[in-house]
């Protein structure tokens, strides 16, 4: 009886290594979260845009208390289908605005600078998060998108993103 469940767990972790393996795990239809190289330096960025000849995809949030920000992040960037797009399409840069999460004073200041480069914030310097840019590999402004309806998932997210291109 122990010998068969032995071989049980052993023939069983075999396949699942087996149907996990991939050359890419950030597409990985078995992995439910996706981690990307998310930058948050934009000069970087966009060097790497106009490189690679990408978009850069900006995203301002509040990753530790913006509910919208962390659906966001749940529903959209941390899925396969979003991973695949950004792979061949974008350039991430992160903007975070958090309560609970330290920076450095630089950063801090850069993400400051660029809500006012971008003109993101109102008269009071109050602005909505999340907030989404897309600019093109010359750091001209294609779309601009503020908050994130909840379930509104990856395919509507990204057919934004192509249609922003397109015009």
């Amino acid at each position: 009886m122990k010998l068969s469940v032995v071989l049980f767990v052993l023939v069983s972790a075999v396949v699942w290594v087996g149907c996990n393996n991939s050359t890419d795990p950030a597409v990985s239809p078995g992995n439910p979260a996706v981690t990307l190289p998310w930058l948050t330096d934009l000069p970087m960025a966009e060097a790497q845009a106009k490189e690679e000849h990408k978009m850069v995809f900006l995203d301002f949030t509040g990753s530790d208390w913006c509910p919208a920000c962390i659906a966001f992040q749940k529903q959209v960037a941390s899925t396969p289908e979003f991973a695949s797009y950004a792979k061949t399409n974008l350039v991430l840069v992160e903007l975070d605005f958090p309560h609970g999460k330290t920076q450095p004073e630089a950063l801090k200041k850069a993400n400051a600078g660029l809500v006012g480069k971008f003109k993101l914030a109102d008269a009071t310097g109050e602005f909505d998060l999340p907030t989404f840019l897309l600019l093109d590999d010359n750091g001209k402004q294609l779309g601009k998108w503020e908050g994130y309806a909840p379930d509104s998932g990856p395919k509507a997210f990204i057919q934004q993103l192509e249609d922003a291109q397109k015009k």
